[in-house]
């Protein structure tokens, strides 16, 4: 769909105000006007979800929009193998039945089969009809019962414990590198530099097969989303559907960020995570071992990781995380980036990070100090 912004009216931006009104984040529903206050709430909309802050609504808002108008209770939940269920009251459903100590995966806001299989066992052992939906019988019975577990999110502990039963080598842990853009018109961000042109979806891809080729040497099975001149652009739940098919360990999507303003630079990494303090354990981890190997290794800015709700860190089934590499639109940023011998040492720092997430916690090692080419060497001594 066409971005609804500023200046807009109609139809569409009547539906937005209302939710916006239902939300309490908009006084009025009318005029159907997307003016200053509408801009606003937008803006604090996407914030409050983890969204990329831009006051426009594409399709990543107008489908958090769209789920955020329910609420648990409002309406039947169940399973659709062709069309699924979205909405706020099944991310709620998700996380009230994780805190009762069942598995229903990742709260993901989507009404899929595992969420179906928790609710049917919830519902055999409260006596009620084993169909897998969420209706008025179920959703009393949800209110009578409090937590079974204490002590953290279960879903993440259990997340952070298949981790540390995978063990420390690298041998045999797939890993689904996913280059940004690319594919059609999508080249991300573009800058022209004299007879060059610079484009984030090159850069990345570069990036890209630098690092399958380190971590294939170490001895991970390497998967890239795409190679260097697809045909189309991929969606980022279709990134992530492809990393849940190949039953990746991790997920590490490679980007180059853009400003108006030449003096932003600097490096930054996502994980999942959401405003109300729902975060990915393992990925929060992940994050902070890539943004501080790069920071030490390459001297970039630091801005530091960030919780978001994209997509691609939403739908993934394993730890996954985005990192911005810097600023393309950025002079100093963009001298380095253009240097493949630059490149390289990001290519390390992730190697490091990498490694040192199957280090238990006690055993990790300090920032900066994990000899990358001693990991091949080792490999080669095994075989």
């Amino acid at each position: 769909m066409r971005s609804i912004r500023r200046g807009d009216s109609g139809p569409a931006v009547a539906e937005i105000r209302s939710i916006l009104v239902g939300l309490e984040l908009l006084d009025s529903p009318s005029p159907d006007q997307f003016d200053d206050a509408v801009d606003t709430s937008v803006r604090a909309f996407q914030q409050s979800r983890g969204i990329g802050v831009d006051g426009l609504v594409g399709d990543e808002t107008w489908g958090a929009l769209d789920a955020a108008r329910w609420r648990l209770g409002a309406r039947t939940l169940y399973y659709s193998v062709t069309d699924p269920l979205v909405g706020e009251d099944v991310r709620t459903l998700q996380e009230r039945l994780l805190e009762m100590g069942y598995d229903a995966g990742r709260p993901d806001s989507i009404y899929g089969a595992r969420t179906a299989r928790a609710v049917s066992q919830f519902q055999r052992e409260v006596a009620l009809t084993q169909d897998g939906s969420c209706g008025p019988q179920t959703m009393k019975a949800l209110r009578r019962l409090g937590r079974k577990v204490v002590g953290g999110r279960p879903q993440w502990l259990r997340e952070a414990e298949a981790f540390r039963q995978a063990g420390t080598n690298l041998v045999g842990k797939t890993i689904v590198i996913d280059p940004g853009h690319g594919g059609g018109d999508d080249h991300g961000v573009v800058v022209p530099e004299g007879p060059l042109r610079w484009t984030e979806a090159d850069l990345v891809f570069d990036l890209a097969a630098r690092l399958e080729g380190r971590l294939a040497a170490a001895g991970m099975r390497v998967h890239l989303t795409r190679g260097p001149q697809p045909a189309k652009s991929m969606t980022g739940a279709e990134r992530a559907m492809l990393a849940n098919s190949l039953g990746a360990d991790l997920l590490i999507s490679l980007h180059l960020d853009g400003h108006d303003n030449e003096s932003a630079d600097g490096v930054a990494t996502y994980h999942y995570g959401t405003g109300s303090g729902l975060s990915s354990t393992v990925g929060e981890r992940l994050a902070n071992l890539v943004q501080r190997e790069i920071v030490v290794r390459t001297g970039m800015r630091d801005c530091r990781i960030h919780a978001k709700t994209w997509e691609l860190l939403r739908l993934t089934q394993m730890p996954a995380v985005r990192v911005d590499l810097g600023y393309l639109t950025s002079p100093a940023d963009r001298d380095r980036l253009v240097n493949p011998l630059f490149r390289e040492q990001i290519v390390e720092a992730i190697l490091a990070a990498v490694q040192r997430m199957y280090y238990p916690v006690e055993a990790d090692v300090p920032t900066g100090s994990i000899d990358v080419r001693q990991l091949r060497m080792a490999l080669s001594n095994r075989a």
